[in-house]
């Protein structure tokens, strides 16, 4: 008997290996089948993800801002005609009472059909012109005329002094007859003026306006001081000194939650004329990632005519920026000298160095790596199941391959 158990056992434990073999191989083709499963996901993701960020609205902005990037930016230097409507001052205040009277420069030797004044002169200097004040009512009417200097406002606009405030500049350099004219119903007065550029004056460009001012009565019985006007430009003969500074250049990046599509970067910057001229300006506006990579280009924002000493402030948008841990925004501004009155030689006319300056920041993948972190830790709790899963599989096997051996055991031995 004991010789039979001998020759027994052997066989029992073959019959176990080969049900754990059984189980391990099962074991494997299900963990081959959940790695495919998830890879499939996986791509499944991916193309879902670059579908929507080909779709978004954000595409079409990237391919709309690369064709604005590549239009050109038109520089005017020539002091020339302006729009007749922007030559004219606005008014003081809101009236109730429509405009009854109209402004403009006088047809004399130094132009006809002007829309606003332009001289070059020599320290010291002088030379006489007029306006014209026509009177649109049926009545006579008394208006004020006087001279006051050009400054620009926040939004790139030429404004003039208020009334009451003393010029400096160009608007003391001008000088009337009279302070005030009369003008007779339907009739059209030429005034007089001289402008006398002082021995001292410093060389450059200067702004002013010849003003008209009338009081009108508004709607609420309020007496209102309205104003029209011509702008005048002067440039005082000597050495012209044009400078443009580029100064508090600053980058800030928006993501998107679709961790696929590219976000938007906002640059703002402050051009200064630093020189004693007019000057045209314009910019380019790029950002990119380390090393250049990912770059992209602003479109163009409109950069008003600067007078000397004035700055003016632009913020644009950039489309399509990737965020690759971090960005960096270069501006450029080339300027332009505008071409003196009469000038024909383009050599007098000096060049302006071009102003550079950058600014980075931060453009962290948030969305993309907060993508990354659920699909690590979906892999990791999935391993973790799958553990869980073999070793009760393996208790199994052997709770029932002991079982087998253990009925074989007890079944009589013939």
């Amino acid at each position: 008997m004991a010789m039979q158990q001998h020759f027994l056992r052997p066989e029992r434990d073959a019959d176990g290996r080969s049900a754990l073999t059984n189980v391990r191989a099962h074991q494997r083709e299900n963990g081959h089948s959940h790695a495919l499963w998830i890879l499939a996901v996986l791509a499944a993701t991916l193309v879902v993800g670059l579908l929507v960020s080909l779709l978004a609205p954000g595409a079409s902005a990237l391919a709309l801002s690369s064709r604005s990037a590549a239009l050109p930016h038109a520089v005017s230097a020539a002091v020339g005609p302006e729009d007749p409507a922007a030559a004219d001052a606005a008014p003081a205040g809101p009236v109730a009472s429509p405009v009854t009277w109209g402004v403009r420069p006088a047809d004399t030797v130094h132009g006809t059909e002007r829309p606003n004044y332009a001289y070059a002169l020599e320290p010291g200097a002088s030379l006489d012109d007029g306006i014209i004040v026509s009177n649109y009512t049926q009545g006579p009417l008394t208006f004020r005329v006087y001279a006051a200097d050009g400054f620009m406002t926040d939004a790139g606009e030429l404004d003039l002094l208020p009334a009451g405030e003393e010029s400096s500049a160009l608007g003391a350099w001008v000088s009337f007859a009279g302070e005030e004219v009369t003008v007779d119903g339907g009739d059209s007065v030429v005034v007089p003026f001289t402008v006398t550029v002082p021995a001292d004056a410093t060389p450059g460009d200067y702004a002013a306006g010849v003003v008209s001012s009338l009081l009108v009565e508004n709607a609420e019985g309020v007496s209102v001081d309205r104003r029209l006007g011509s702008r005048m430009h002067l440039r005082v003969a000597g050495d012209l000194v044009p400078a443009v500074v580029l100064d508090d250049v600053s980058v800030t990046y928006d993501g998107t939650l679709n961790p696929f599509a590219a976000g938007d970067a906002t640059v703002t910057f402050t051009v200064t004329n630093d020189g004693n001229t007019r000057l045209a300006a314009g910019q380019v506006v790029r950002v990119a990632g380390p090393w250049g990579a990912g770059a992209q280009s602003a479109p163009r924002v409109e950069l008003p005519e600067l007078l000397p000493g004035t700055s003016v402030t632009r913020t644009v948008t950039v489309d399509g920026v990737w965020p690759l841990g971090r960005v960096s925004a270069d501006v450029r501004v080339t300027a332009e000298v505008v071409t003196a009155i009469g000038a024909t030689d383009a050599d007098t006319v000096p060049f302006v160095a071009p102003a550079t300056a950058s600014a980075s920041t931060l453009a962290v993948p948030w969305a993309a790596l907060a993508l990354l972190v659920l699909l690590v830790a979906g892999v990791v709790l999935w391993r973790r199941a799958a553990r869980r899963r073999r070793a009760s599989d393996e208790r199994k096997v052997a709770e029932a391959v002991a079982q087998a051996l253990k009925e074989r055991d007890e079944q009589p031995v013939a």
